[in-house]
């Protein structure tokens, strides 16, 4: 459970994906490539016509890397087919259906509890929201932000970004 725990929230956060869908990806939709992951997204809320989007997951530089994550999970799953995140019983079990889209909420705040952070504002779009945001405060552009997360609009793609550049040229600080 916790080798799909952390691949789900490596690939949710890195991918900037909403909870339907990162539960929504099969494995047919996941290509491993030189330079990381190629994620198909065959349909999303804003695509309800399924004309599709690829999305690109590169290897991370540190431990956390979604990557061998992701691969990880599958492996020791041995899932070749079908949904990529399922049901793990408390025996270890691997289920054949692909988790809910809630499953997301309750994993990131089981992992987010037994690591001590504060859950009560935490949900699966946290993990969205928490890419643009970092993204943000890291100087990625608001347009390679949007590429990653499918916002048609940087109106739309302001709402997520959570007080990224509030000390970034903050007017006390030049005084301070």
């Amino acid at each position: 459970m916790g080798v799909r725990d952390r691949a789900l929230l490596l690939v949710g956060f890195a991918g900037g994906f909403r909870r339907s869908e990162v539960v929504g990806l099969d494995v047919e939709d996941v290509a491993f490539v030189p330079d990381g992951l190629l994620v198909t997204l065959r349909r999303s809320k804003t695509d309800q016509e399924g004309a599709g989007r690829k999305v690109g997951i590169p290897h991370g530089r540190t431990r956390a890397c979604p990557v061998k994550a992701l691969r990880a999970w599958l492996d020791r799953a041995d899932v070749t087919a079908g949904p990529v995140f399922r049901s793990v019983s408390k025996g270890g079990q691997i289920g054949s259906r692909a988790l809910t889209d809630q499953s997301v909420n309750l994993v990131l705040r089981k992992c987010a509890d037994r690591v001590g952070l504060p859950c009560e504002r935490l949900s699966g779009h946290s993990l969205r929201a928490g890419l643009v945001t970092s993204a943000a405060k890291a100087g990625v552009s608001s347009w390679k932000i949007r590429q990653q997360t499918g916002h048609r609009s940087d109106a739309m793609l302001q709402r997520y970004i959570r007080d990224a550049d509030i000390f970034v040229q903050n007017a006390a600080g030049a005084l301070l």
